[in-house]
């Protein structure tokens, strides 16, 4: 699939060592000093889903597999990156390419790790780099906007809407505001994202603390949570220290090791998640003796989206999708048992898939 997530932060926020613990590899140096990270370094993760592990067990499947997000540990910035300051230009150029951001954030105190601003402050920290964002994305729309007046003088329809949504975004961000807080209508959705602003994009704050607050977080991540409840963000809380650790484990030793901590999952487990929410994907499933495999979709889409997730054929063709629901398949114990109780469904071009829902597509091409 192809949805990405930029990993983003000031130096020495844990950036790095949260890459590295979601990818489970160390192919992204973490060190004691700015920007030890001068290339995105980029991985894919499964997306944890116990559904998709007891379809395959009831079905005796010869493979699982999981959805995938792909996570970006992109450079650290500092004030001054919308100017060129230190990685400013790399780090903006490599953000915008991402479908969503992970905003980590410092919130654990320890003398032997230096911070570049030097004191803890997370919401300071988050307002840096936003700042910095939205400065860089005022810059691109005035550019724009500049550019396209000259062009709108030939009536160019189309030129015109893309205006308008600029201007509206524009706005939003001269009054201090992100560019996602846009009052955009579903007409100019499609507009807005070829913006690719960089303030545009779902966010979602992650709160690294000491390994003692790793279960419920401390003060500072409590700030956070408040910021992200008010901007209607996700949050979510790690130790990256504890995570990097973890992954390095079996799944015996995690499970013991976490519960010596009081954890009942890993905190990555929470941010990828988070992640896939995020981007407000919903999961449906095939599954047989072959394989048991979790495919995704956009939220409100139609049974032939989600035949066009798995083959563009299977969407021309689309006559039907069997459907039955994961709840009734996991009561009834198999799909033959949920045939002859009649839970299986056949749903036609109109039907919103639901989150869970599992598919046999009939289709002629």
């Amino acid at each position: 699939m192809g949805f990405n997530i930029g990993i983003v932060g000031l130096p020495n926020v844990g950036k790095s060592t949260l890459f590295n613990a979601l990818t489970q590899t160390q192919s992204a140096e973490s060190a004691n000093y700015p920007f030890c990270t001068i290339e995105p370094n980029t991985g894919r993760v499964s997306v944890p889903d116990e559904r998709l592990n007891k379809l395959a067990e009831l079905n005796n499947s010869q493979k699982v597999i999981a959805n995938q997000l792909e996570f970006v540990d992109i450079a650290g910035l500092v004030k001054g990156a919308s100017k060129g300051e230190g990685l400013g230009n790399q780090f903006l150029a490599n953000i915008r390419e991402t479908d969503a951001i992970a905003h980590v954030l410092r919130c654990f105190e320890n003398s032997d790790i230096t911070h570049v601003e030097g004191s803890i402050d997370p919401i300071r920290d988050a307002e840096i780099i936003e700042t910095e964002l939205m400065i860089a994305d005022m810059e691109n729309l005035e550019k724009r906007i500049s550019n396209m007046e000259k062009r709108l003088k030939g009536g160019d329809k189309a030129l015109a809407k893309e205006f308008e949504v600029i201007k509206k975004a524009l706005a939003t961000l001269n009054s201090g505001q992100p560019a996602r807080n846009t009052d955009i209508c579903e007409e100019e959705q499609k507009i807005f994202k070829s913006l690719c602003l960089l303030t545009g994009k779902p966010l979602l704050y992650v709160c690294n603390v000491e390994e003692e607050s790793a279960g419920s977080g401390n003060s500072l991540s409590k700030l956070v949570q408040e910021k992200a409840k008010a901007e209607n963000a996700q949050c979510v809380i790690i130790s990256a220290g504890i995570e990097e650790e973890v992954a390095q484990l079996d799944d015996e030793e995690k499970v013991e090791f976490l519960s010596e901590l009081g954890l009942q999952e890993t905190g990555l487990k929470r941010v990828i998640k988070a992640g896939f929410k995020l981007l407000n994907r919903i999961t449906f499933f095939t599954a047989g003796p072959q394989e048991a495999r979790a495919w995704d979709v956009k939220q409100g889409s139609t049974a032939p989206n989600g035949a066009g997730a798995i083959h563009g054929d299977f969407e021309r063709g689309f006559i039907c999708a069997e459907t039955i629901s994961y709840d009734d398949y996991i009561a009834c114990g198999s799909e033959t048992k949920a045939k002859e109780l009649g839970k299986m469904r056949q749903e036609g071009k109109t039907y919103i898939i639901k989150d869970g829902d599992i598919f046999h597509f009939r289709f002629n091409v």
